[in-house]
């Protein structure tokens, strides 16, 4: 039989040295290895430069600055995306107005298209302010204002009256200055006039002038044209018959002109005029306009009316 072999003392001695692991090595630093470490690292910083240990501190500094303002804004937005967004609350031009406003156009079918009656009979009742408003007649019209043939520009006698005291200048001498006095106008004279211009105050509503004056107001038409105070043929302002003029003005004539948009504004009233007075005054205007219409416009001419006071809500016309 074969024998085992028995482990000698040696070998077994042996196996446990291989097993058994290894202790890392201890690395001794002598003062002489220390020295040579610090002056490696010393030789990678210059004293002056890019390399020096203050440049190379500022940069240091500056990718830190930019490191916490990234963190920073993105703390922010973080923040700003966990917020509930709140979208602001777009409001109507009908509920910006005034509450009294409102309730005036709560009186109004937006929908319906009035006749003269039923508008003459409800005007008065829309009326917002405490104060006697005007009583206004609003066209949107089909014209060019541009073309000469186009521009709407005349003038009607309210039969009822406009419901205002005009204040009437006189642009005028000798014996029509008299007949100026004896109708009632409330400057006459020529000198009076001119004083008034040039002193830049205008106590005047109206002014009328005779054709042989018309030349010396020409110095002031760019005080008088944008305040519609020029004297001009078309609107009986400028005439031989003083009297006529200044009698027509006190009872009631006003002057309408198309607007850049052809859009006309014609006052026809006060709101304390009674229906019957509103009706017959508004049969005047709307004869006057259709009057006026240009032989060569192609199309419709009136596209819409409105009637309204001056702050309040509009009632759309049938006509």
């Amino acid at each position: 039989m074969p024998t085992a072999k028995k482990s000698t003392p040696a070998a077994s001695k042996t196996t446990k040295a291989k097993d058994a692991p290894v202790a890392p090595a201890k690395v001794v630093k002598s003062e002489k290895t220390t020295k040579v470490i610090k002056s490696e690292e010393t030789a990678k910083v210059a004293k002056a430069g890019r390399r020096s240990a203050k440049a190379i501190a500022e940069v240091e500094q500056k990718i830190a600055k930019e490191e916490r303002k990234r963190e920073a804004k993105e703390t922010i937005e973080t923040k700003e995306t966990s917020k509930k967004v709140l979208v602001p609350k777009t409001r109507s031009t009908l509920e910006r107005r005034a509450k009294a406003y409102r309730a005036k156009v709560s009186l109004i079918d937006q929908t319906k298209n009035y006749s003269l009656d039923e508008a003459a009979k409800l005007i008065g009742t829309t009326n917002p302010v405490k104060f006697d408003a005007t009583v206004e007649l609003h066209f949107r019209l089909g014209v060019d204002p541009r073309q000469a043939e186009q521009n709407i520009r005349d003038s009607v006698l309210l039969p009822a009256g406009s419901g205002r005291n005009l204040r009437v200048a006189v642009f005028v001498e000798g014996d029509d200055a008299t007949a100026a006095k004896e109708a009632g106008a409330d400057l006459i004279g020529e000198a009076n006039v001119i004083k008034e211009l040039e002193a830049g105050s205008f106590s005047f509503d109206v002014l009328i002038a005779t054709p042989s004056q018309m030349p010396k107001l020409g110095k002031y038409a760019r005080i008088l044209g944008p305040r519609g105070l020029m004297p001009n043929p078309k609107s009986g302002t400028v005439t031989t018959n003083v009297r006529q003029a200044i009698k027509e003005a006190k009872s009631g004539k006003v002057e309408y002109r198309v607007d850049s948009g052809g859009n006309l504004h014609i006052p026809v009233g006060k709101v304390s005029f009674k229906p019957a007075q509103l009706i017959e005054n508004l049969n005047a205007v709307i004869a006057s306009v259709q009057s006026n219409k240009p032989a060569a416009l192609k199309g419709a001419y009136i596209l819409s009316s409105h009637l309204s006071t001056s702050m309040g809500p509009a009632l759309k016309l049938a006509l």
